[in-house]
């Protein structure tokens, strides 16, 4: 029963895995024009733009401090939610309704308010006393990319957080009330079983959110289109400036392809691991 809705995903994957894959090795007009079979000349060039390296480099950054802060953040922020205390329904919405908002619009409020001359950011730090005049957050490249990063972690807080809290609502409370008999203070409760207990649910909430932030478009374009002068460009961002702006559709499909690779080999490798480091777990508790 399966097999149809497997080999229907298998077909929507993969046939534009196929298409990619198949134009990457093709020179291509800007209007998608296949004009014939290059090789690998396509990667070859993009291997040898230092703007590909920079964004590379820039890509592993961008989702490890996003993905890593986000789950730094998101789990004391379920374990609140997922006590009993008056008002925890409204306090679940709040954090819930930034998932509901387009993640363009975020990004386009966001500079909105980290506008260098009337932006609300600047115009409440400086009545608070907290700046003398105004600064430019998405002026410089340093800065800005910066800035995007805290709004990365922020706009993927409320999906961690709606992850863990369906983990933490499924562990098995007779575990806590034995060892508050035993003593045990909250931190030891999070040490000794929420934290391993939520391991499965932290896996997923990983993959999913490298996924999710590697893939991630609308914040840098909306913010800053990867500027200034390409310095906070990520993989996608330079593809998409290649694809539709250069009109270099063969490098941007070369590139499409290599990020597929990317993360498919992260996928393989840290699902390797986890089930590895489950294995060893069993194994040890049998001896």
């Amino acid at each position: 029963m399966i097999f149809p809705g497997l080999l229907l995903a298998l077909f929507i994957i993969g046939y534009p895995v196929l298409d990619l894959a198949n134009t990457s090795l093709q020179e291509v007009s800007r209007f998608g024009q296949l004009r014939g079979f290059t090789g690998f000349d396509n990667f070859a060039e993009v291997f040898a733009d230092p703007l590909f390296w920079e964004s590379l480099y820039r890509t592993a950054i961008w989702t490890v401090t996003v993905v890593g802060g986000t789950l730094i953040i998101s789990l004391p922020i379920a374990i609140i939610l997922n006590d009993d205390f008056y008002g925890r329904g409204v306090a679940r919405v709040i954090i819930m309704l930034p998932w509901a908002i387009s993640l363009t619009m975020t990004a386009v409020v966001w500079r909105w308010a980290l506008n260098g001359r009337a932006g609300l950011l600047n115009a409440t730090l400086m009545d608070m006393g907290v700046l003398a005049e105004p600064i430019e957050w998405l002026a410089e490249a340093q800065l800005a990319f910066t800035v995007e990063i805290m709004v990365g972690i922020l706009v993927s807080i409320p999906f961690t957080t709606t992850i863990f809290l369906g983990g933490l609502s499924s562990l098995p409370q007779d575990s806590y009330e034995a060892s508050m008999v035993d003593g045990a203070t909250r931190w030891d409760q999070f040490r000794h079983i929420t934290l391993p207990m939520m391991k499965p649910f932290i896996n997923i909430a990983i993959v999913l959110n490298v996924i999710y932030v590697f893939n991630s478009l609308p914040i840098i374009w909306v913010m800053t289109e990867g500027g200034p002068a390409n310095g906070t460009d990520i993989l996608v961002t330079y593809l998409y400036k290649l694809a539709f702006r250069f009109g270099q559709l063969g490098k941007a499909s070369a590139i499409s392809l290599i990020m597929f690779g990317v993360l498919l080999i992260f996928t393989i490798i840290y699902v390797a691991l986890v089930m590895r480091g489950e294995n060893d777990s069993d194994a040890g508790k049998d001896e």
